[in-house]
């Protein structure tokens, strides 16, 4: 049995919740730092190569908010680590691409940050609440260093996060009903700028009270790589943002439901850029096909059980929704490292770990009634 991501309980301001999550998390943090300093190491880079990388983004992380560099010192603290392999944690997708750019070897990505995500309207569900998921396709091992954060904010809304840890978020919930998940996609704008990374996007649609601003965060910020991002509100909102560097484009619910795997869907953006993810990631193609026919056929009384059927879809295995363990070109071992399922209204998460070979969900919950 797999067993289940240890759930973390943070309290105060952004120093001491660090280093509440640093001495907590502290093993889970350092086989974060192991896994991507073993993948930089694998582009023949050591970390004088990657310091300076990792460096850049500090700026620009004090920038977009001061707190998250104070909360990442008190993680590094805690758990016996430099601030930059924090900040590495936080902004790994876009320092593992841009040393990819450094290494000699010039590899093309072949492990993308995959992702099957659907956000379900109160139109077609059972119960009238919304409901929203995903399956999270990465590398296997994260399975081992993953951590579900409950943080109790003074500031502002409480949070639930699944996330790798040392990292400040991924996809969750706040006590304010919104929710949050998120897509690989790629483009050929792709680090032509600086921006933020994208894990504190997610990070700052989770501490928002009000929709608006959240859509706001995800609309307007600028960013260093592409990204999708699905925001949804318990109220009965969904709105699907495909994020380039430079530009924001939207996917509206079609028949009250809203499904994205790992490819462009927007028109208007699909006439402005090239997708150049799908040759990494061809099974995307059919991915949310095969998610959306699964969850129309019960239109009107869909429910986790609904979600979570649709997200255990092994059609064309090993290349399918619920992606069991495979190799990667480059050696890596990839699959659906998790199934989150969320009923925001009630501020309650079922995680799985590896999907494809354990089917026990533990529930997470912020306790609102």
């Amino acid at each position: 049995m797999t067993p289940p991501f240890p759930l973390i309980t943070l309290t105060g301001g952004p120093r001491e919740r660090g280093l509440q999550y640093g001495r907590q998390a502290r093993d889970r943090i350092h086989r974060s730092v192991s896994i991507y300093g073993g993948q930089i190491q694998g582009m023949a880079l050591g970390r004088s190569d990657i310091e300076p990388i990792v460096q850049a983004f500090l700026p620009k992380i004090e920038a977009f908010d001061p707190a998250y560099v104070e909360e990442m010192r008190g993680i590094a603290e805690g758990a016996g680590l430099e601030l930059s392999d924090v900040a590495m944690i936080n902004a790994r997708t876009e320092i593992l691409r841009l040393a990819q750019r450094e290494s000699e070897l010039k590899r093309l990505d072949q492990h993308p940050d995959g992702c099957t995500g659907a956000i379900l309207l109160p139109s077609v569900t059972a119960s009238g609440r919304l409901l929203h998921g995903q399956n999270w396709d990465w590398r296997a091992e994260c399975a081992e260093s993953t951590v579900v954060l409950k943080i109790r904010r003074e500031d502002g809304p409480d949070i639930l996060t699944m996330t790798e840890a040392g990292g400040l978020a991924r996809c969750g919930l706040n006590s304010a009903g919104i929710a949050v998940t998120a897509n690989y996609l790629s483009c050929d704008r792709d680090y032509t700028q600086a921006g933020v990374p994208l894990a504190l996007l997610r990070r700052k649609v989770l501490e928002t009270e009000h929709v608006a601003l959240a859509l706001r965060t995800v609309y307007a910020t600028p960013k260093s790589a592409s990204n999708n991002l699905m925001v949804s509100h318990a109220g009965g909102f969904g709105l699907d943002i495909e994020c380039a560097p430079d530009e924001s484009f939207l996917v509206h619910p079609v028949n009250g439901m809203l499904v994205h795997a790992n490819h462009w869907q927007s028109p208007v953006a699909l006439g402005k850029l090239r997708d150049t993810g799908i040759a990494n990631s061809p099974d995307s193609l059919y991915r949310d096909v095969r998610v959306r026919q699964l969850l129309e056929a019960d239109s009107g009384k869909l429910g986790l059980d609904h979600l979570r059927a649709a997200f255990f879809d092994d059609f064309a295995k090993p290349w399918s929704v619920c992606r069991p363990p495979r190799m990667t070109v480059e050696g890596n071992m990839s699959a659906s490292v998790a199934m989150v399922l969320m009923d925001p209204a009630a501020g309650r998460m079922e995680v799985a770990p590896l999907p494809a070979l354990n089917r026990e969900f533990t529930t997470y919950s912020l306790d609102l009634q």
